[in-house]
Order: C-alpha cells, then structure tokens, then sequence
C-alpha cells in the first residue's frame, strides 16, 4: 500500500544570495515570514535554529516556503531536481495584477497564457529558478 500523503508540507529552493532572494521574493510575493533568525539572536536560538541554514522560511497558507542560502551554481531545469514552482492564484484578474507588480519591479514574465483549465504567468528569480502562477477557470 503506498504512502497517504495530504499536500505538500514545505518546499525550499537553495539560493545563492539570500539578501537578493529575500528582497525579490519579499516584492513579488510579499508572504508572511514563519522563521528566520533575528539579528541580535543570541547562541541558543541560533542553535535552535540551525535549520534555517541563514536563510528564510515564509507562511503559504497551510505550507511553508524557504529559501536557503548555499548554493553555487546556476539553476537549469533540464537536470535532475527541481522544474519549476508553480503558486496558485484565486483567478485571472489576480493574474493581471501580477503583471504589474513584476513590471513594477522590472522582472521579466511570459505573459499570461490560456493553458484550457486555467491561466499560467511564468517568471524567474534572481537565480533564474523557473516559477509560475496559476489562476483556474470558473467551472
């Protein structure tokens, strides 16, 4: 029998420059953070979050999103790993918004595509790691 999993938990993407990840991902999405470690953060907490790895873990609704700090080299979708991050929207005008708030901030997007069950608006990070938004069609 296999495994009964209910949603994802978390995802974090490895990032080069947490700083430059941080202020991207804090325009574009603007999420809420659950963890990361304050500045003036003595030893024990520092310890207590180790986890963290310098970086940042952001609330997505019932999940969590982070960003963590090591990387070294590029991203490419075409090896093994990660494709592309997909956030979901409530509808397409959400979808139209968002191509303002990346233009705002001058980040290159595909424009919005008609995929048949929905909308999908398809972006980059600083890291070049392929995200996208999806708005569903009213059924």
């Amino acid at each position: 029998m296999p495994i009964e999993t209910q949603g994802y938990a978390h995802v974090r993407l490895t990032v080069t420059d947490i700083e430059r990840s941080r202020a991207f991902y804090d325009a574009v999405l603007g999420l809420p953070v659950a963890y990361e470690v304050p500045p003036d953060a003595d030893e024990a907490t520092r310890d207590q979050l180790w986890f963290l790895f310098g970086g940042v873990i952001y609330k997505l609704g019932d999940s969590l999103f982070g960003l963590r700090p090591v990387s070294k080299d590029e991203f490419d979708e075409n090896r093994t790993g990660l494709d592309h991050v997909c956030f979901a929207v409530a509808d397409k005008a959400a979808l139209d918004h968002a191509v303002t708030v990346l233009e705002d901030n001058n980040v290159g997007h595909a424009g919005i595509k008609d995929i048949l069950v929905g909308w999908i608006l398809e972006f980059r990070d600083p890291d070049g790691i392929a995200l996208e938004l999806f708005a569903p069609k009213p059924a």
